[in-house]
């Protein structure tokens, strides 16, 4: 993954050697790399610590080094060895694995460990040291024993949080629960610049000044990553829970699709080469997204590539296909403003393709082969079928969701239900709304079986129109029978309890997102019950 990291499990004389290296009367033993372990004058960890992608036997550990966050040159060009430890108890007298790994300046002097050795099903704790300094401690939970009868999983669900749409008491009321982990389906950070009259403020880009409006170097993107880490409630969140994350088009761009960026509506010859100019952009974001967020993947410095898309097992209660349908998708289809454009433009977009046809291929190829009661594509996009203003076929739909690309909805929902994988769910972000929909074969036809449910959680801050809700709202009840419920009014997130026989959802809504203290509550819940497809009231 970039880093070098050596660890081991603990024997009572390495127990007594690492605890000496995160106390500071010793250095980690073993350690050959040159790396600069001490001297540093300041508190490194400003940033936080961070845990994801929970397996049976392991966990993925993270943290950044840095002096000033929005200049990761300030952390000047050396290496530093940085020690970690994780715990079966919070006060670490019972260290089960330690080590260390170098923060490199290639990497912004960020740090991922893959720790295994672990036992299924527990919880631990987790924090790293530089010199004299210690990081906070982390908890995180590995996943349960594979294969095993599993019998609940709780799990929050976060996208959109635009830092100047307002402040994260989503998140503080997330850690109030006891949840398993966190799935995080995109828009962690935006691109834009600052902008008049937001409740707080992004920092600067480097063409602030000469009128660019948005993120485009790899300092402007690890100083972005940056400024959303200082926050401290999302710094508590990823502190009380391990996080299974995803991007979507903020990250990089607005709508972006592939190698082509929200102005893709020109001449051939200008096309081609905007395309090789947003690939350098897009490396630039993919490379911070890798260096701030806790992910099992292999990254190449300075590649326009990452594959994020893939799967987790919670023993037989869950199977979790995290997709990416950004990165491989074609174009959306008709060059129409803003995404929003006639129905038909989708409908016979018959090469079009959110996920690419390899990646298609693995999603379909994992449900066939599920051991799983619940069978999960976390993705960043709505699929159901929504329809707005006038009756179909003459409808507007947002060509940039899955209503763009329905053709290959149709065959991924066939493709879903001839797996014969029992209990499919589908969870997306995207839109900053809460949506409950049954998924069907043909939402043209009325006795189209249902296959599948799809939760899409409203933002932890990012707006929808407020004057379109009625609008949407009046579209559901005339064209989109297949939509359960809708709420554009709110901010927050999903709560998801899911045992054997039943998936359990709650809307945790805050009241507001002008105050990182505004109080939440609980504004809808529904449930499926296990083997009868679509969601009811709770």
């Amino acid at each position: 993954m970039g880093e070098q990291v050596e660890q081991r499990g603990v024997g009572r004389r390495r127990l007594l050697v690492g605890a000496a290296a995160l106390t500071g009367t010793a250095a980690v033993a073993g350690s050959a790399d040159p790396a600069y372990a001490g001297g540093l004058s300041w508190n490194p960890f400003g940033l936080g610590v961070a845990s994801g992608d929970p397996l049976p036997d392991g966990v993925v550990l993270w943290t950044r080094l840095v002096r000033d966050p929005f200049d990761a040159t300030s952390m000047g060009g050396r290496r530093v060895q940085v020690s970690w430890q994780v715990a079966s108890d919070p006060s670490f007298r019972h260290v089960v694995r330690a080590g260390s790994v170098t923060a490199r300046p290639t990497w912004a002097h960020s740090v991922h460990v893959d720790v295994r050795g672990l036992r299924p099903g527990r919880d631990y704790w987790y924090r790293f040291r530089a010199g004299r300094h210690l990081s906070d401690v982390g908890r995180t939970r590995t996943a349960p024993p594979a294969g095993s009868p599993a019998s609940r999983l709780r799990f929050g669900i976060a996208n959109c949080q635009d830092w100047q749409n307002g402040y994260y008491a989503a998140y503080r009321d997330m850690v109030g629960y006891d949840l398993d982990l966190v799935l995080h389906l995109g828009d962690y950070i935006y691109e834009y610049d600052p902008r008049a009259g937001a409740v707080r403020q992004h920092n600067p880009s480097s063409g602030t000044a000469a009128g660019a409006d948005q993120l485009s170097t790899l300092a402007d993107f690890r100083s972005r990553h940056a400024l959303y880490r200082t926050d401290p409630q999302l710094q508590a969140v990823h502190r009380a829970f391990p996080f299974v994350a995803v991007w979507d088009d903020h990250e990089t761009e607005n709508d972006y699709a592939d190698l082509d960026d929200e102005q893709d509506d020109l001449p051939y010859a200008q096309r081609y080469q905007a395309q090789q100019e947003f690939a350098i952009q897009r490396a630039h974001a993919y490379q911070a997204w890798y260096e701030h967020t806790p992910v099992r993947a292999s990254y190449l410095p300075g590649s326009p590539n990452l594959r994020i898309y893939r799967r987790l097992d919670f023993g037989t209660l869950l199977r979790l296909n995290m997709l990416d349908t950004r990165q491989h998708r074609t174009d959306q289809p008709g060059d129409v403003p803003g995404n929003l454009g006639p129905q038909a433009l989708g409908a016979t977009n018959v090469t079009g393709t959110l996920t690419g046809p390899e990646q298609e291929a693995w999603l379909v190829d994992g449900l066939r082969s599920s051991p799983a009661l619940w069978n999960v594509l976390g993705q960043q996009v709505m699929m159901a079928a929504t329809r707005f203003v006038t009756p179909p076929p003459a409808s507007t739909v947002n060509l940039d969701q899955w209503d763009g690309y329905s053709p290959q909805r149709a065959r991924l929902l066939s493709a879903v239900r001839a797996s014969g994988a029992p209990n499919p769910i589908v969870l997306a972000g995207d839109i900053h709304s809460t949506w409950v929909s049954d998924l069907k074969l043909n939402f043209d036809d009325a006795a189209s079986p249902v296959v599948a449910t799809e939760f899409v959680a409203t933002s932890i801050t990012s707006n929808f129109p407020a004057e379109l809700v009625p609008i949407v709202e009046a579209s559901n009840r005339a064209f989109n029978p297949w939509v359960r419920y809708f709420n554009g009014r709110t901010h927050g997130w999903l709560r998801m309890d899911v045992d054997r026989s039943r998936w359990l959802v709650e809307e945790r809504s805050v009241a507001g997102v002008d105050s990182p203290d505004a109080p939440a509550s609980t504004t809808a819940r529904w449930v499926v019950e296990a083997g009868r497809p679509g969601a009811v009231p709770a």
